[in-house]
């Protein structure tokens, strides 16, 4: 089955929408029903029956609306025959719309679903993939929007369904299905993306999905995450551009925590971003140019990033900021604009 994009969207359950439909045809059945009862003095009913039931309103209502009519009760009144071409008429042209309108949106919304599939792949560039939408996917997607990223360029992959609708109730794009499947990296524009984060539960598929990824986008910077320390040199070998071992550095903020609480405070602080202190990378400003990376103002340099090389605070090749330096700064964190606070709650919660 082809995968198509799931873009955000918060739509209502399909379910309540038929229940919805149905319950405005009934209506509108009742309402032709009740117009007949309460006038049946001017209704005849050709098979010889003893005036017009509520029985046989029902029934008339029912073939009227379905534009069935089979002619057997018929209105005589001027008055009668009034209100069926000015009242029930538009009301059996109405039930016709609510019913047949379903069958339609549903065709309808699959041919508008493969041309916004369509659309959104051509101009997805330089974008972001996040493989996995689990607990360290989404505070990947969160710390990248805190950072400035824009919802638009981050896709999410996930092989489920929860997921994936979390994902577009965030605000993203997102994919259903196996993360290893080049047709389904292909759907995503992997190889179109800028970044590729791979954040799932099991090390060989993370190492696998890396094989396919590099594959098919040899520049793009690969950041995976595994559990086990002793599978970082395989994913390096699979392509990864950097690995996160996501025990191991579990283990030393709870180490830093038993040496001294402060420390362990200071570190969880830096990584978790919205208040207290944040890491930011961001490029050097014009009035920065030529200044020693302490004279930045109202943020500590600790690395400067020249000509893709990290050069930390204490290399001497880093005592001047030149243009085009890219700077890592720790500083105080920034509180998300109301735009993003919605989202970023989700994220929290």
């Amino acid at each position: 089955m082809l995968s198509l994009v799931s873009l955000p969207r918060i739509a209502t359950s399909p379910f309540k929408e038929l229940a919805r439909r149905s319950l405005l045809a009934l209506g509108l059945l009742m309402l032709t029903t009740m117009l007949v009862w309460v006038d049946r003095g001017a209704y005849i009913d050709n098979t010889g029956g003893d005036g017009v039931s509520f029985i046989d309103a029902l029934y008339y209502a029912t073939v009227t609306v379905t534009t069935t009519g089979y002619g057997d009760i018929t209105p005589i009144a001027p008055h009668a025959r009034l209100i069926n071409a000015l009242i029930i008429t538009p009301l059996r042209i109405t039930f016709l719309v609510v019913l047949v309108g379903t069958t339609i949106e549903v065709l309808a919304n699959q041919g508008s679903r493969a041309i916004k599939d369509s659309f959104w792949r051509k101009k997805m560039r330089n974008h972001i993939v996040v493989i996995g939408y689990g607990t360290k996917g989404r505070s990947a997607v969160n710390t990248l929007r805190r950072q400035g990223e824009k919802p638009d360029k981050i896709v999410v992959i996930d092989a489920n369904t929860a997921a994936v609708n979390e994902a577009n109730f965030d605000g993203y794009a997102a994919f259903q299905g196996d993360a290893t499947r080049r047709s389904l990296l292909r759907r995503a524009e992997v190889s179109k993306a800028r970044q590729v984060i791979i954040s799932l539960d099991r090390d060989d598929a993370s190492i696998l999905t890396t094989l396919t990824v590099r594959q098919l986008n040899p520049t793009a910077g690969v950041i995976v995450s595994v559990r086990e320390h002793d599978n970082v040199p395989l994913v390096r070998q699979s392509g990864a551009s950097a690995v996160v071992t996501s025990s191991e550095t579990v283990g030393r903020l709870l180490g830093l925590s038993a040496i001294g609480p402060e420390l362990g405070t200071i570190m969880q602080d830096m990584l978790t971003g919205a208040e207290g202190l944040e890491v930011h990378q961001r490029l050097a400003t014009a009035d920065e140019v030529g200044q020693p990376p302490s004279a930045v103002l109202g943020e500590r340099v600790i690395g400067v990033i020249r000509n893709g090389t990290l050069r930390r605070f204490y290399d001497k090749s880093a005592t001047r900021i030149e243009i085009g330096d890219e700077l890592i700064v720790v500083r105080r964190a920034q509180p998300p604009s109301p735009k993003d606070k919605n989202i970023l709650r989700s994220f929290d919660d």
